[in-house]
């Protein structure tokens, strides 16, 4: 198995193979609208404006495993991350840990050798992955999106 080999539903319902990012970087990152870290939404935003044009896709994973803070509908999700003005693609709440995890994030797990492998601690957890779907980092929720930049512009 490999990153492409896998699929998600889109915030709106439709099936996204990840064989679609082929050739781009890509940041995987479970969110949560009222997650006390939820400003870096408009960080990881940012991001993906900046460096879109350069190859690199974000690819927001709402989850409610963690104090209940994306605690709605995948419709009611779908109009907070418009309102926030949120483009890059946003998918169907999943689970990210246990046995009901999203098999993505199953995955990510295994491929993290780092000291941080195992079980997701928290909201706003990210991997990146390179041009040829490969684990490159994993990024703790503490760590803001501007701060992965410099690091990310190398595989650009």
């Amino acid at each position: 198995m490999n990153f492409y080999d896998f699929k998600a539903k889109g915030i709106n319902g439709q099936e996204v193979k990840m064989e679609d990012y082929k050739g781009k970087a890509v940041v995987v990152v479970n969110t949560a609208s009222d997650c006390d870290f939820a400003s870096q939404l408009k960080g990881l935003e940012q991001l993906y404006a900046e460096c879109k044009d350069k190859g690199l896709v974000i690819l927001g994973f709402p989850c409610n495993q963690f104090g209940k803070k994306e605690d709605r509908s995948n419709e009611e999700t779908k109009e907070v991350y418009e309102a926030l003005g949120i483009t890059f693609p946003v998918f169907e709440a999943v689970d990210v840990n246990g046995k009901t995890a999203h098999p993505l994030f199953k995955y990510l797990k295994s491929q993290d050798p780092e000291y941080f492998a195992g079980e997701i601690k928290w909201n706003f957890t990210k991997y990146f992955l390179d041009k040829e779907g490969k684990l490159v980092k994993k990024y703790a929720p503490t760590v803001l999106p501007e701060k992965m930049k410099a690091e990310i512009e190398k595989y650009l």
